[in-house]
């Protein structure tokens, strides 16, 4: 099994170029947390109902294999995508020829509660964007990582990723490498492009030292950025901007979208600048434009509120 495994991680990587995060999540769906908290892994219900064999799994097996995981109170979402996880293995092992039947053609993942995206105020982005210290070279780094997530919507692991050969400052365009190795072409405003400019001539070049790195965002000792360093600062500086509410990188990504579409942006230009393969992922977003739209008619109108009970 273990083989088998291997193979198939080999293959995702290989052949469906995926991304280190959607391969990490398939191992943690699949075999498991090994470093902390309670067996979830699909792998590790299997030892449990001594399932010795791949084949051996049924649509009763994944049934219990849902419950199981409700009774742990794993979340709808994670057990989707857990779900999800299984069925490309076995789509994998059918394609190979391991197994003759998918036991989870007809298993449905549980219905989601559709969630509006959660996003910042011009007022609240204002503030984060100002909260780094720019006259640090580590605070130059993080003040242009802000910009650029804001400015062209970018993934954490679009931005951890960059390379020098990708961005063009004086076309304010930037060639971004996003998921399932697909390109685009992203645009950023002179703010954010005054910031990249005011890190790569002040404060790269003293943060790399003698060392080399096509990486554009990179750390004191003068390696790449990883995505959990991206993640921790944005909630640090969201906390010294006074933002009461959790800010990762993907928060940033939905303010871009429902900032743009505030503007007027039309949802297909949207759609391409965030990279997105189907127009219903992004059509999410006019639903928070609409909702944002009513508050501040209800706030501005003088009788949008005539007749509401106070």
């Amino acid at each position: 099994m273990q083989t088998i495994v291997d193979k198939y991680f080999a293959y995702l990587q290989a052949g469906r170029n995926a991304a280190p995060n959607t391969l990490r999540t398939y191992k943690t769906a699949l075999l498991g947390n090994v470093v902390r908290g309670k067996e979830k892994g699909f792998f590790q219900f299997l030892f449990m109902q001594k399932i010795a064999a791949l084949g051996d799994v049924n649509k009763q097996t994944l049934r219990d294999y849902m419950s199981w995981l409700m009774q742990l109170g794993v979340a709808k979402a994670s057990i989707a995508n857990k779900l999800s996880a299984v069925r490309s293995f076995y789509r994998y092992l059918q394609r190979e020829e391991i197994i003759t039947e998918n036991p989870l053609e007809k298993i449905t993942s549980p219905k989601l509660d559709r969630r509006l995206p959660k996003f910042l105020t011009t007022d609240e982005i204002t503030r984060l964007l100002n909260a780094p210290d720019k006259s640090k070279p580590v605070g130059k780094r993080d003040s242009a990582i802000l910009e650029l997530l804001y400015a062209a919507g970018l993934r954490v692991s679009e931005i951890t990723s960059l390379n020098l050969s990708q961005i063009d400052i004086k076309a304010r365009e930037i060639r971004v490498i996003g998921k399932g190795q697909k390109e685009r072409v992203v645009l950023m405003g002179q703010p954010a492009a005054n910031a990249m400019t005011h890190y790569l001539q002040y404060g790269r070049n003293k943060m790399q030292g003698s060392k080399k790195t096509e990486a554009v965002f990179i750390t004191s000792f003068g390696k790449r950025i990883i995505d959990r360093r991206v993640q921790k600062l944005i909630n640090t500086y969201a906390k010294k901007a006074g933002i009461s509410k959790r800010v990762h990188p993907h928060v940033l990504r939905h303010t871009f979208a429902t900032h743009m579409l505030d503007g007027g942006a039309d949802l297909r230009v949207v759609q391409e600048l965030l990279g997105h393969s189907s127009l219903e992922t992004t059509q999410i977003y006019t639903h928070v434009s609409k909702s944002q739209a009513k508050k501040v008619y209800l706030a501005a109108h003088p009788f949008a509120r005539q007749g509401e009970e106070k």
